[in-house]
């Protein structure tokens, strides 16, 4: 029988938010090329890693804002900086729960979990997008990487997240839909289920992950057997 994690951290965005209507607006704004977006993605999380291991530190909408203007330049479309960073903070703020989020975190809840987000996003920016999709009642704590002035997948945040909540690392363990995301957290010592969405994998020089299912409610229904 598993032993049951003392807290469950979850990532939040594609984790617990729909990104398809984002991913519209950034896609309009790369003049309708859908092509384009996972490569924007991609680039948004390579530059909030380079922010952070040059040891500096902005927003995650401004380092996604930054990297729409890269890969626009790239495709010879012109974006101000002003009106990037409109059309990705504006377009972060309203993404829906995937339709299993609120049945896999109240079975959790109802189970005796400790429920925390932990981001990437600021703070402001996280209660914001809990409040618009009412999930903000389901979570104990939301953590944001700008207390740390890193961004996920530095071990200093995970280190951070776990020590914030009076847990030791194994008793920690993530939920995310990012394989460079449960790396940082099996590599920090966590253990950590993935959430297998469309389009993304498991990094397969990682340790191995500890559940792996489609969706978030499967993933809560092997979480209620651990005692």
């Amino acid at each position: 029988m598993k032993i049951k994690p003392k807290v469950l951290f979850f990532d939040v965005n594609e984790t617990l938010l729909d990104l398809t209507i984002m991913k519209k607006q950034v896609g309009d704004a790369l003049g309708g090329k859908d092509d384009l977006l996972s490569l924007w993605f991609t680039t948004m999380l390579q530059y909030s890693l380079v922010v952070s291991a040059s040891g500096q530190y902005k927003t995650f909408g401004h380092v996604g804002a930054a990297a729409l203007q890269m890969v626009a330049a790239n495709n010879g479309i012109t974006i101000a900086e002003d009106k990037a960073r409109d059309i990705i903070v504006n377009a972060m703020q309203n993404l829906p729960p995937h339709p299993e989020i609120k049945d896999a975190l109240t079975l959790l809840k109802k189970e005796g979990y400790t429920l925390v987000a932990l981001t990437n996003s600021n703070k402001e920016s996280l209660k914001n997008k809990f409040k618009n999709v009412g999930l903000t009642t389901y979570f104990d704590e939301l953590l944001s990487i700008e207390s740390v002035g890193k961004f996920k997948p530095f071990t200093d945040v995970y280190n951070w997240a776990a020590h914030k909540m009076n847990a030791k690392p194994e008793e920690c363990m993530l939920i995310a839909a990012h394989g460079w995301d449960v790396a940082g957290a099996l590599w920090a010592g966590w253990r950590a289920a993935f959430v297998s969405r469309p389009g993304q994998q498991i990094f397969p020089l990682a340790p191995k992950t500890e559940i792996e299912e489609s969706d978030l409610k499967k993933v809560a229904d092997i979480l209620v057997t651990y005692k």
